[in-house]
């Protein structure tokens, strides 16, 4: 097996590629080139952050909470054993493996030499690539990124390195003292001593041997297109096409509009805020770090690659020798315009001052201090312990006793303790995740929003469903369903009084009485039923939302809802409508509807009670983590301007209407850039509950737990639904009532839809089916034991993650 170690560079295409892989994941695999999940999703942190040294905690090890040695070792202990777990089953010919901090944060020999001890087991066939740009046009994307994680350096330090004989050492003696607590990172404070491309070559053969080492020219253009593929194939030898990507013809807006003035505010406010923090009062999170930057934005002209000739010039040579050496490389790549002695720091304009803003902004670190004191406390102390002794061995006593004269008392915080079932029950991945959760910025909780859940606020009054004029559908629902009887109504009678108009239901596969009940339905004039039984493709699902293309209630439709019977959307402003919502985000075409995972609140027995009224405890709003937390749904305006309906977004962008398109959370804050063309779970920057969210009750209780196992997945019809699924949907830590409002209203709906004999009859009868279902699996074996072990798991929210990220994400 040969390994092929793609080593980025930054700001030159590595997440374009990385994303491109990721893509191509099942496609490479099947032809024997194995891009690994178990090293990160896409970029392969996780096998960087491995190999650094132990005192060596860069941004990104902060961040994650990989502070300690320990933490650290136990990161590459699973790695490993992912690694060659992933390897041993499919016996790939290739691996790939690309993390663009390899190339630029190792600077270390005996990480390199850490990597290779990790990699020979694997293979001794180990070739490294990088793809490079212009070192001038580089650096102003380098030194944005680095003013966003704190550096206080003008570039006027950087561009005197080259008065030096060599780059590389030059840079790394810019290097400061490692001190997270007082914002100081290599790599947000050094220089970039990777620009010296030839001796990064030469820093990596030593370890890694001669011929081992590649070099590729990064064209902008080339990795936007659908051909990005061909470079690929290039790079990583490929012996089978992979096909084309998907272009990139509009990408997304950079998080920071990097002009010239704008940095130099930031430049100035990071000085100040980093002699705050060289008190040792403060630790400050790097998000929040990131966003103050970002406030400080200002318009203006970005910096000109052409104002920093003094870096074109002292690389000319060098690169010269790189394009002879290196077939991929021309001279083109590096001929810029070059104006040495013209660099400047530009004005901050309209009289900026540092100080005036650190004032302003002084309570929001205060704050931060406080949570990130209680998160990442008891690592920085034991990092602090941890890293004189490395001191003491690498650098000698002088080293130890710098760190020391700048060691001030700390305070120990205990971790939340794992509770007596739950240690008895998780597996040890579980546990472990358990206690890395303790000090991560993904640790769950529910300290966001401004909306009250917890109390019960007053009825919302009842609307009427409005008479639409003819040849018009107004807000329709598109679902599937497959033996959800006793739940039809109420999900129908819901939606109605908020405002969804007319609904187009597919069935498959039922015997409770599902199709019949809709049938009813539809003779009432409510809604259309569909049978799909003779569906084809990979999942009725999909088949059903290619078939709704066709119908004249979704080419009627003001707005399309793609929703299942056991998500009820929670419109948590005005009076609770749609209507209200569409009024907070006015200019919204797409709405990312982002899950709220409720449990099953203790409920065993099936029962006649309203879903919104047994169920009212779920997950916290801030859980990045399982995947499924964050998931939404979309509710889309009827523009044309997608032309696929997929189960949790429209697909296939019409390019011709892209400017028309604005997608926007639950809290209505545009999202577009990060939705616009493909995704369907929010981020950190963009979940929001505050107007809208989307209620799911996925399991109901227990005993419909266990008839939802029986029948199966709509979407995923090859993927069961175990004991695992139950532990990632049963969601009982924090209270929510909002949805309870509507109860006044849909039991008055519910009660004119029961008033039909034929509806109430075929409802009885639902409900009569699935209790008796439930009785004859609890006599079987397999269930019964299905059934006890879920009501025996009582995890906290915490418990619940970290027990998530150990299973078997296809059960």
């Amino acid at each position: 097996m040969r390994i092929y170690l793609h080593i980025g560079l930054q700001h030159v295409g590595a997440d374009r590629l990385q994303s491109v892989l990721r893509a191509k994941r099942d496609q490479l695999l099947a032809n024997g080139v194995l891009v690994p999940r178990a090293a990160g999703a896409q970029n392969h942190t996780r096998l960087f952050m491995a190999v650094t040294d132990p005192d060596h905690i860069d941004t990104l090890r902060y961040n994650r909470g990989y502070i300690t040695a320990e933490k650290q070792a136990q990161l590459r202990d699973r790695l490993m054993a992912d690694l060659n777990r992933d390897i041993a089953a499919h016996r790939p010919h290739s691996l790939i493996l690309s993390a663009h901090q390899l190339g630029t944060r190792i600077s270390r020999r005996s990480e390199l030499q850490r990597l290779q001890a990790l990699l020979l087991p694997l293979s001794s066939d180990i070739r490294i690539i990088a793809h490079v740009d212009a070192q001038a046009r580089l650096l102003p994307e380098i030194f944005a990124e680095q003013i966003l994680e704190g550096r206080t350096a003008d570039l006027a330090r950087d561009l005197d390195l080259t008065r030096q004989d060599s780059w590389w050492q030059a840079a790394l003696d810019t290097f400061p003292k490692i001190d997270p607590r007082a914002g100081q990172f290599e790599d947000s404070q050094g220089a970039p001593f990777w620009l010296d491309f030839n001796g990064l070559q030469q820093f990596w053969e030593e370890v890694f041997g001669t011929e081992c080492f590649s070099y590729r020219a990064y064209d902008a253009p080339l990795f936007a297109s659908a051909d990005v593929t061909d470079e690929i194939e290039a790079a990583f030898d490929l012996a089978v096409p992979i096909g084309k990507a998907t272009p990139i013809s509009h990408p997304a807006p950079a998080s920071f509009p990097a002009s010239a003035a704008w940095l130099t505010r930031g430049r100035q406010f990071n000085t100040l805020l980093l002699k705050l923090l060289a008190r040792g009062d403060h630790i400050l999170p790097r998000k929040l770090w990131r966003q103050m930057i970002q406030d400080l934005q200002v318009d203006g002209a970005a910096i000109d690659p052409a104002d920093l000739g003094e870096i074109t010039s002292f690389f000319a040579e060098d690169n010269a020798r790189l394009c002879e050496r290196h077939p991929a490389l021309s001279p083109a790549l590096f001929d810029l315009e070059a104006t040495p002695g013209a660099w400047r720091e530009a004005d901050p304009q309209m009289g900026f001052r540092a100080s005036q803003y650190l004032t302003a902004f002084l309570h929001r670190i205060e704050k931060a201090t406080q949570e990130e004191r209680a998160a990442r406390e008891v690592d920085l102390q034991a990092q602090r312990h941890s890293g004189a002794a490395h001191q003491r061995r690498h650098h000698g006593a002088g080293a130890e006793t710098r760190l020391s004269e700048t060691a001030r008392p700390e305070t120990t915080l205990s971790e939340a303790p794992l509770s007596e079932l739950a240690r008895d029950m998780m597996p040890p991945r579980a546990i472990e995740n358990f206690a890395q959760l303790q000090t991560s910025s993904l640790k769950p909780h529910n300290r966001v929003g401004t909306v009250d859940e917890k109390t019960q606020a007053p009825p919302y009054t009842e609307v009427l469903p409005r008479s639409l004029p003819e040849g018009q559908s107004g807000n329709v629902i598109v679902g599937c369903m497959k033996n959800e009887a006793p739940y039809i109504l109420e999900w129908v009678a819901y939606h109605r009084m908020i405002g969804v108009d007319s609904f187009l239901i597919y069935t498959n596969g039922c015997t409770d009485g599902t199709a019949e009940i809709l049938d009813r339905l539809q003779d009432l004039g409510l809604l259309q039923h569909r049978n799909n039984d003779n569906w084809k493709g990979n999942s009725p699902q999909q088949y059903a939302l290619n078939q709704s293309l066709r119908e004249p209630v979704i080419r009627n439709a003001d707005w399309v809802i793609h929703i299942d019977v056991d998500e009820f959307i929670n419109v948590r402003c005005g009076n609770g409508t749609l209507d209200d919502f569409f009024s907070h985000a006015p200019d919204a075409t797409n709405v990312a509807m982002t899950w709220r995972l409720f449990g099953h609140n203790g409920v065993s027995a099936l029962s006649d009670q309203p879903v919104i009224a047994q169920f009212d405890h779920c997950a916290p709003q801030f859980c990045p983590k399982p995947h499924t937390v964050w998931g939404f749904k979309t509710m889309f305006k009827n523009i044309g301007a997608y032309k696929k309906i997929s189960c949790h977004r429209p697909n296939k962008l019409e390019e011709d209407r892209r400017g028309r398109v604005k997608w926007v959370n639950g809290s209505g804050r545009d999202m577009t850039s990060e939705a616009v063309d493909n995704g369907w779970r929010n981020s950190r920057k963009s979940f929001g509950y505050d107007l809208l969210q989307l209620n799911h009750y996925a399991l109901r209780s227990a005993e419909s737990f266990l008839v939802k196992r029986q029948r199966g997945r709509a979407l995923h019809v090859d993927r069961s639904i175990g004991l695992n699924y139950w532990i990632r949907m049963d969601w009982n830590d924090h209270k929510d009532v909002t949805i309870q409002r509507n109860l006044p209203r849909l039991e008055a709906e519910m009660a004119r839809l029961l008033g039909d004999p034929v509806l109430r009859r075929l409802q009885d009868n639902g409900l009569r089916w699935h209790r008796a279902k439930a009785r004859e699996l609890q006599q079987i074996p397999e269930f019964e034991s299905l059934y006890s072990q879920a009501l025996q798991i009582k995890l906290s929210a915490t418990e619940r993650v970290a027990w998530s990220l150990a299973l078997d994400m296809e059960s």
